[in-house]
């Protein structure tokens, strides 16, 4: 944390612009970051934080505007240049290479050699450094970060980082994969770093963070600044919330009626099993009912929802729609019941980012906009436009490149693209990673709404209070197994965490 009062900054940016096409993405940002200290940077989705960190990590260039690094005017041409500088960047996406190594992905661009030859072993032992210093020392250098959790990823990227000299780490969403313990110990790290004098911009929609670990917050709205270098200590939460959305949004799940003890009962899991992940599953999920699977990283959350859908192979067990079994390790089953899901990384698992949005929208009926052996485009922008309304998908442009929406927009094209095809069974894995206080009531309200339209809903995130705050009944899992199962009425976060806490010791 800032060891002193005032000191010199150490980055400056005044009034920055960025524009794509009609769209002003940055509209004269201003921000400060001072040597040793956590400077937060909020706003909605959409608010520009994307552009800017992309603008400071050279993957941007700005149209008009300043950077000053250490007093002196710089251009930042290219993401090696502010490497050179100092400047590090971990981008909530996963930017790391599947089929390399822990070691090979850190030092990915500036491998470590001499007369051309790779020094493996230096790498190695400088990796195994690194991930003691994470807190992760269980990792091999040479283990194919393919294998590794999303969270294990996240720690590679970060090493990735640390493996340079760096004066500034700038963090999108770094909490977003990881559990209770991981966070405190990605806190342990940002204390190591600030103690030493080196400054972080850490962006996370989860307030709470902010005012554990932050020092001041600068607050962006439609491109522009708000509220710059706001003290942590001097601002509270109840004041953010209004900069950030422009009204007196609250953090709150909608309510509504509970389900009908005589409502069909829409998907039955039986016995699921996935050796050496999971074992003997059981669930199920009335029409109008919302499921959700509470547990840390680790616990199975995510596969079990894969297994359901078919992207994975169950080793036992059945799943029933309507009372038909699917068959096993079978998506094209799974859609053709009416069983949509909605996956953990939509970037790369769920979504052409560089295609537009009407087509992302459509992907799972081409079928039915098909004339011939083409597609009638018309049609499809039709139908995307009809949800984008209904979803309040802003802005609503059909032919919008998909990449440049920010993350609520993103999951709206999720929910757009399974309101199109129908659905009766939903399934949603982390439905709000990575999207903002305003953007996340917006999809709260919409869950509700299928659910209230008799959508079988099942939901899994890492964040207890949003499974208990959207489900009607939560099961609770540890180490691959079910530990409980019971109304969310009748158990809070304190109780699902003691039983996880409970379940993986024994």
């Amino acid at each position: 944390m800032i060891k002193d009062d005032h000191p010199a900054s150490l980055l400056e940016v005044r009034g920055l612009i960025k524009t794509f096409g009609s769209a002003r993405a940055l509209q004269g940002v201003t921000l400060d970051v001072r040597p040793g200290e956590v400077h937060c940077v909020l706003g909605q989705n959409g608010a520009g934080k994307s552009t800017l960190i992309k603008t400071l990590s050279g993957a941007h260039q700005p149209d008009e505007g300043e950077i000053r690094w250490n007093g002196e005017v710089v251009t930042i041409d290219n993401p090696v240049a502010a490497l050179e500088l100092g400047i590090a960047t971990m981008y909530q996406e996963l930017d790391v290479v599947d089929g390399l190594s822990i070691a090979e992905n850190i030092f990915l661009g500036h491998e470590l050699e001499t007369g051309g030859v790779l020094k493996r072993r230096e790498a190695n032992k400088r990796t195994r450094a690194l991930m003691q210093r994470l807190g992760h020392p269980q990792l091999s250098p040479t283990r194919e970060v393919g294998t590794l959790s999303p969270a294990n990823q996240q720690i590679v990227s970060m090493a990735r980082a640390l493996s340079h000299d760096i004066q500034l780490m700038i963090m999108d969403e770094p909490s977003a994969v990881l559990d209770t313990e991981e966070v405190n110990n990605l806190f342990r790290v940002v204390d190591e770093l600030t103690n030493q004098g080196i400054a972080v911009i850490y962006i996370s929609h989860r307030l709470e963070e902010i005012e554990r670990i932050g020092d001041r917050i600068t607050v962006l709205k439609d491109g522009k600044s708000v509220g710059s270098n706001l003290a942590v200590a001097d601002t509270p939460t109840r004041e953010l919330i209004p900069l950030m959305t422009g009204t007196d949004v609250e953090h709150a799940f909608p309510q509504r009626a509970p389900v009908a003890d005589d409502a069909p009962t829409i998907l039955e899991v039986s016995n699921l099993s996935l050796a050496g992940t999971f074992d003997g599953v059981n669930l199920s999920v009335k029409a109008g009912e919302i499921v959700g699977l509470a547990g840390l990283v680790g616990s199975g959350r995510s596969e079990i929802l894969e297994t359901i859908y078919g992207h994975r192979k169950a080793t036992t067990g059945t799943v029933k729609v309507h009372g038909k079994t699917l068959r096993p390790g079978s998506v094209s089953a799974a859609v053709s019941a009416n069983m949509g899901l909605s996956p953990e990384e939509r970037k790369s698992q769920g979504l052409l980012l560089e295609e537009p949005i009407y087509r992302n929208a459509t992907l799972s009926t081409f079928a039915r906009f098909a004339k011939g052996a083409l597609l009638d485009e018309g049609a499809e922008r039709r139908a995307t436009e009809e949800q984008m309304k209904a979803l309040e998908l802003r802005p609503a442009e059909p032919n919008r490149i998909t990449r440049t929406l920010s993350g609520g927009n993103q999951q709206k094209i999720m929910l757009a693209r399974w309101l199109i095809h129908g659905t009766d069974v939903l399934i949603l894995d982390e439905p709000t990673r990575g999207v903002d206080v305003g953007a996340r009531v917006e999809i709260y309200g919409l869950i509700r709404d299928l659910a209230a339209a008799g959508t079988a809903i099942l939901v899994v995130s890492s964040e207890i209070e949003e499974v208990l705050g959207l489900a009607d009944r939560v099961l609770v899992l540890a180490d691959g197994h079910v530990l409980d199962e019971r109304p969310t009425s009748e158990i809070d976060e304190h109780g699902v965490l003691d039983l996880v806490m409970k379940g993986s010791a024994a």
